[in-house]
């Protein structure tokens, strides 16, 4: 039995009785339909269709360009057996209610299976963003028609991908190898790499010197850095230049010239949508995009957990939304409050923006967070294999945070002013964790240090004098831009 710190959310929806014939309800995936079946009674059918069941041809263009770009689609064959069982029992049912995904792919799915099946006004669609007992019976109460608009987004896509591949690919087979593809996305991402390699091939680096000193104060050790030579930023260009200013900082003493002090607060990080999703698990746990999507379609459509039988882990993980349902913020806080006490939870929710302006968020979905927060990691453990494990503890751990208060920093700056130099030293200290209880975004080394990275400075004050242990002279020199990681190729796109 899972371990259970708080009451759950009390259920709220039934899902509707299936009258007469029944219900015929349709969806992608077999996983998908195990787990949705459970929550409704007898007179439901589930059937999936595995992907579409519809598409433009292999072997031709399959768009008419003289004609307003049209598409020309046709079954794929593989699929035929699969969607003439759905016409049969279609026909046997006395409703058809299409529960594909929530997006412009669910969409055209709904729209190719409801013009096979011809719309009698018996063809509804229905959405849930959450594979949960509430969300489906909800969407079964609430039919809709299928979206217009999001179809003509999908097919505008698919005729693209297809005007590029077919035109752009047969070019690729000729000069460099047969079975090569070209296409909307990947080639704009390999424009990117490319481009990327042609700066790192051109970079010619510069050499460039930095000078550290190691000092210490009542027996705690620290280091500043040259920070002004001359007044002015320093630019030190060969070794005997830094030598020179060594030994001449040398027969200084450092006395502190003046001490700031200030408190940096670094706000929880919103939950995830997909490409930030992508990029973190890039970071934290070195899977590919394919691998964390693959992952987080399986958490999405059900996992089986014991004598509860198949359960949606998380919401719809394809989604640039960060909007997140005042129910799952309420249960959230109410586990941070329990778990963490009232220092962790701001006054009022955490509101997050999603970073990108109106006109481009799709804001139909929520953000990917788990469709139940007293669902903890380490219960579902034993459910899932060690890398569904990993995501969804990501996903778990990053929704809880996004609720909880900023962690607050301690920043320190020392200079010590020895007249043609200045040194600094810089450092910082936790004042207290909040979020950072629970959750540490990565970093990858090109976003440079964080309030993290810089070790705390000895109390010091204005006069003060302290040891020098030696100054230090270190080359450098300028590196070229990094070639992308998966994590920051996803990120440009």
């Amino acid at each position: 039995m899972l371990k259970r710190p708080l009451k759950r959310r009390a259920r709220r929806n039934a899902v509707p009785v299936a009258e007469g014939k029944g219900a015929l309800v349709i969806v992608e995936s077999p996983t998908k339909a195990k787990t949705i079946g459970k929550y409704l009674g007898s007179g439901y059918t589930v059937k999936a269709t595995v992907g579409h069941l519809r598409d433009l041809p292999q072997r031709k263009l399959g768009v008419d360009v003289e004609n307003g770009f049209t598409p020309e689609y046709v079954t794929i064959k593989e699929k035929a057996k699969t969607l003439a069982e759905i016409k049969r029992a279609a026909k046997a049912s006395e409703r058809v209610l299409l529960a594909t995904d929530p997006d412009r792919e669910g969409e055209a799915i709904a729209w190719h299976v409801a013009s096979q099946l011809g719309n009698g006004g018996k063809v509804r669609r229905v959405l849930f963003h959450e594979i949960t007992k509430d969300a489906v019976a909800h969407a079964l109460a609430h039919p809709l028609d299928i979206d217009q608009r999001k179809v003509d987004a999908q097919q505008a896509r698919r005729v693209l991908d297809r005007l590029v591949g077919y035109k752009t690919s047969p070019l690729l087979w000729k000069s460099i190898k047969t079975g090569l593809s070209a296409g909307r996305v990947q080639t704009v991402a390999l424009r990117l790499i490319c481009e990327r390699e042609e700066e790192i091939r051109k970079f010619v680096p510069q050499e460039y010197w930095t000078i550290e000193a190691d000092l210490e104060k009542d027996g705690q050790g620290f280091q500043a850095r040259l920070h002004k030579l001359d007044g002015k930023k320093p630019e030190i260009k060969d070794e005997a230049s830094a030598r020179a200013i060594v030994a001449e900082a040398l027969k200084i003493p450092f006395k502190v010239t003046s001490v700031e002090k200030g408190e940096r607060r670094r706000p929880a990080p919103a939950p995830f949508r997909t490409s930030t999703l992508q990029q973190e698990a890039a970071k934290q746990l070195g899977f590919s995009a394919a691998v964390t999507m693959r992952l987080a379609q399986q958490l999405y459509e059900g996992i089986e957990v014991g004598e509860e039988g198949p359960v949606g882990l998380i919401t719809y993980m394809r989604t640039d939304s960060v909007r997140v349902a005042d129910s799952a913020i309420a249960q959230a806080r109410a586990y941070i409050a329990k778990e963490y006490g009232k220092r962790y939870l701001p006054a009022e929710p955490v509101e997050h923006k999603s970073g990108k302006s109106n006109a481009r968020v799709q804001d139909a979905h929520e953000a990917i967070r788990p469709t139940d927060v007293l669902r903890r990691p380490d219960d579902l453990k034993q459910y899932l294999d060690s890398r569904q494990f990993k995501l969804y503890q990501l996903i778990w751990r990053r929704f809880v945070a996004s609720q909880m208060t900023p962690a607050v920093f301690e920043t320190t700056k020392v200079d010590f002013d020895l007249g043609r130099f200045v040194f600094r030293a810089t450092g910082s200290r936790v004042l207290f964790d909040g979020y950072h209880a629970l959750y540490h975004e990565a970093h990858e080394p090109e976003e440079g240090k964080t309030l993290e990275d810089l070790p705390p400075i000895p109390p010091l004050a204005q006069g003060d004098v302290v040891t020098v242990k030696q100054i230090t002279p270190s080359q450098h020199f300028t590196e070229p831009p990094p070639r992308y990681s998966e994590a920051s190729l996803v990120k440009e796109l």
